[in-house]
Parts: structure tokens; sequence; C-alpha cells
């Protein structure tokens, strides 16, 4: 009888164990279904190399001219620098809601929860800007797409933008609340797609080269008038690099609903940001070495861009096809923006950690996934872009709004880790775990980069630049000081929510709690005891 019930239990805490869960504290809940290139194909999708390059190429071109394509190597090295970082913590903690709970292992209670609240708005303000590019390239697909107006009115692009985002969004919410294993399945395909497509693009661009190099060196006629000469419009330009390389930790914030995710996460994570690197930046160069005239105003406008290029160059079925795949890119990145959101308000808000906790941290019995949560995402995501609606510079506004706040909350997480590092106190000494990724004796240099990167990109993109945060009529300061505006007081209200209310409560909720913390005979636990499963410390 003792050794039946001894095999029991280890047949019961082998199950537990299993799943990797109850070394976080938590049950698992999810749906563990995403095997390896489902979760390399969720940080591409994010990236999207084919949506951010084709959605802002108009606005590096015609703010820097060619030159302002080097910003794409710069922009990976920096980015690089993160994503290394984020390798070793996904090696460790492969948990959703990454960033938020990477954070809460690094540093402080306060600190932990604003890098969570920063990146939960900015995928909400992300998924509706990312939505937004159906705009620039279906109309161009077929022009029955532009279903407000003709195209030549003044609000005609930003409306029929916000309505064609609107229907995406809703689309994404559907099969977001579905499930994981829909949502991962259209996800891989289109991903799949993606880089096929990428990959025949810039063989036919490369075929149709009729640029010498030497226009990738031409600054004639850009920065004349700016204090700061060329460099300072390329600094500006490079908003449209820094825009597509991101969202590569969506890689690890499926972790909890991937295979073996301590090792998958890292190489996912560092492959997803390498490829698009490499295919992005080729298409780029290519399409700017195809160009027929670089002096086509087209190539600079919000309704020409890079889709303009590949219809001059390849025309007809062919061009209409490329442009057909930059949908489907466009489609999955939205999919994959959308559920990232729902894993980080998923995750913050099992933790107690959010308003209304208990509906948000739901999960669907049948289908494991936090349907609650991506109802919510999609309609919060819908009301940017009806209040921006008669914006005609909605897209840079809202792109460069969640660049920033993203920026801000890699850097929550990339300085406590080199503060721990400099203290001897990262990497975690060995305990028996296991490790999936590790950066060595080199990990304070890429660290220190990485920091140094962060906030100089920070800054860059916060920056009051007319160019971006007001570019049309009418001119005011408090426009121009829109984004400084937005992001200050989305940090305070964080800071002031968390302080004086969320603090309090925080501690994971017992629907979610592992076994252990769940066991019968020990009865409820109390909120000191959840406070110290959850991981987080409350001191400021």
């Amino acid at each position: 009888m003792s050794e039946s019930r001894s095999t029991d239990t280890s047949r019961t805490s082998k199950a537990a164990d299993s799943s990797g869960m109850d070394e976080f504290g938590y049950a698992q809940t999810l749906d563990r279904s995403i095997g390896k290139f489902a979760s390399f194909a969720a940080g591409v999708s994010y990236i999207s190399i084919l949506t951010g390059v084709f959605q802002l190429f108009y606005f590096g071109f015609s703010t820097a001219g060619p030159a302002y394509a080097w910003s794409w190597p710069i922009v990976f090295v920096g980015q690089l620098m993160v994503a290394l970082c984020f390798a070793e913590l996904a090696g460790r903690y492969p948990v959703a809601g990454s960033v938020y709970n990477w954070a809460k292992r690094l540093s402080s209670g306060t600190w932990a929860w604003l890098s969570g609240w920063l990146l939960l708005i900015s995928s909400i303000v992300a998924l509706g800007s990312v939505a937004l590019a159906l705009q620039i390239t279906l109309p161009q697909l077929w022009d029955g797409f532009q279903i407000i107006g003709d195209g030549t009115g003044p609000y005609d692009f930003a409306v029929n933008g916000v309505l064609l985002a609107t229907i995406m969004i809703v689309i994404s919410t559907l099969i977001n609340a579905f499930g994981v294993k829909l949502m991962t399945k259209i996800n891989s395909i289109g991903v799949f797609v993606e880089l096929i497509a990428a990959a025949l693009l810039i063989v036919a661009l490369f075929w149709h080269v009729v640029n010498g190099p030497d226009v990738l060196f031409d600054t004639s006629g850009f920065g004349q008038e700016h204090p700061m000469g060329f460099f300072g419009v390329f600094l500006i330009a490079a908003m449209a690099s820094g825009y597509v390389m991101y969202g590569f930790d969506t890689a690890s914030s499926l972790g909890e609903e991937t295979k073996d995710p301590k090792k998958t996460a890292p190489k996912a994570i560092i492959r997803a940001v390498t490829a698009s690197f490499l295919l992005g930046g080729l298409l780029l160069f290519g399409g700017i070495l195809a160009a027929p005239d670089l002096s086509d105003p087209k190539i600079g406008s919000a309704d020409g861009g890079l889709q303009y290029i590949v219809l001059s160059v390849l025309g007809g079925p062919f061009g209409k096809a490329f442009l057909a795949c930059i949908v489907v890119a466009v489609v999955v990145c939205t999919l994959a923006v959308h559920a990232a959101a729902i894993r980080m308000m998923f995750a913050m808000a099992r933790d107690n950690n959010l308003p209304f906790s208990r509906q948000l941290s739901k999960v669907d019995p049948v289908r494991k996934t936090p349907a609650v949560a991506a109802i919510v995402i999609g309609v919060l995501a819908i009301i940017p872009l009806i209040v921006n609606v008669a914006q005609p510079a909605i897209f840079t506004i809202l792109s460069s709004i969640s660049i920033v706040l993203i920026y801000l909350s890699y850097l929550l997480v990339t300085v406590p880790m080199l503060r721990r590092r400099f203290l001897k106190k990262w990497p975690l000494p060995d305990d028996g775990s296991e490790v999936g990724f590790s950066l060595g004796k080199w990990g304070f240099v890429v660290n220190l980069l990485a920091v140094l990167w962060g906030a100089a990109m920070t800054l860059n993109l916060i920056w009051p630049r007319q160019e971006i945060y007001n570019s049309v009529p009418p001119f005011e300061w408090y426009l121009q000081w829109g984004g400084v505006f937005f992001v200050g007081a989305v940090a305070v209200a964080g800071i002031l929510l968390y302080r004086l209310k969320i603090r309090h409560q925080t501690g994971v909720l017992a629907e979610h709690a592992a076994a252990v913390a769940a066991h019968p005979s020990s009865g409820p636990p109390s909120e000191p005891v959840l406070r110290e499963r959850s991981g987080i410390d409350t001191r400021v």
C-alpha cells in the first residue's frame, strides 16, 4: 500500500514537473502545442519584414533619400544586443508576458509592473498601427479596396485605413480567441509564404538592378535645411528601420505554449531577428538599386513607396502577386502582435496585477486560451484608430508612439539586468535547473551595449520633431509634443495605479497557482505567500 502511494505521488510529481510551470509558481493552464518552427514563426511574424519594410519605406526614403537604408544594419546591431540578453533570460524563464516576468526576477515590483504596463500599451497601439499597413498595399492591389472616397480627398487615405484596420483587428480577435493551435497554424503558413516571397522578390529586384551602388551614398538635397545636416534627417529616417526590428521576445512570451521552451525560445529569438535583418536589408537595398527613377516623388509618398517600385519593376501579375504576399505578411503580423498582447495581459492578470484580473486571466476550458483578454485587446486597439481617424499622419504618429513605449519596456529589463551583472548577481549560480542559453564572458559587454543602444534610440524616437508628430497642418506646439505627453501620461498613470492600488492586491490568483501552492491540506494561501510565489519583490 505504501509502495503504491509512493508510486502515485511520484507520477503526480512527474506530471506536475513535465510542464515546467510549477518552478515559476504557476499551474499549466495554457495549451502547450507550439513546435520549433511555430516558435520561430511567432518572432518572425511580429517583426514581419514585408509589413514593416513596405509600410515605412516611403517615410525613410522621403526623409533621407536612398542613404537611409544604412539605418537598417545599424538598428540590427543594436537590437541584436537586446535580443541576446533576452535569449539568455528566455533560457531560464520562458513564461507568458516575458518582459514583465523577466523584470520581476531582476528588479522591484514597481519596475516590473511598469515594464509590463508599457509593453501592454505599446502592443495595443502597435496592433492598430500594423493593421493600418493594409491601407498602403490593398488599394494598390485593387482600387476596390479604397472604400472611402477615391483616395484624393484630404482624409480618404486615413479614414479608409482605419476601416480596413478595424476589419483586420476583428478577424484577428476571432482567430486568437479560438485557440493558439489555429493562430499558430495560420501564422506558420503565413510566415512560410512571407519568407518564400521575400526571397523571390529579392532575386527579382536584383535581377532588375539599374542603379549603381553609388546611389546608396547619395545625400544630395537631404538635410540641407536641417541644423544637423544629413545626420539630423538620418536620425529621423532611422525610425523606419527601428519600427521593424522589435517584438522578437514574442517567441518567449509564447513559452508556456511551446515544447521544450528553454531551448526552443532562445534560438527562436536570435534566428528571428537575424533572418529578418538579412531578408529585410536585401529588400531595402534591392528596391533602391532597382528603382527606375529615384527622383520619382511617388517613391516618397504614402500611397507609393516600395510597393510602387515593385509594381514599376515587375509590373502586371507578378507585381500584384508580390503585393498579395505583403497582405499575407500584414495579416500574420497582426495575429502575432495580438497574441503577444494577449499573453502580456494574461500574465499580469493572473498575478492580480490589473483591474478585473480574474476576468482577464480566465482561460477557456476547452480551447485553453485567454479568450476574454483577446476580445479586450481587440476592442482597445480600435480606440486609438478612431481617435486619429481624421489625422492624415496617423501612420507615423502611432508607429512612433508604440516604438517609444516598447523601447522603454525593454530598457526596464536590460538596465536591472546590467545592474545585477555589475553586482555579480547575474547570471544566477548553478542550482541544477536547466539553462537554455548563456552569453558567458561576453554577457557584460553585450548587456552594456544593449542599454546604451536602447537609451539612445528611445531619446531619438521620443524627440518632439515636427516631421513625425506634427507633419501636416495645423502646426501646433502641443501636437508636436504629443508623443512626449502621451508617453509621460502612460508612465505616470501606470506608476500611480500600481503604487496606490495594484501593489496592495498583487499575488497569483488561486486558479493559476501551482499545485504545491494550492494543496488542499494547506488551506487558502495568504497574501504574502501569493506575493512570494508570483516572484514579485514589492519594494520600490
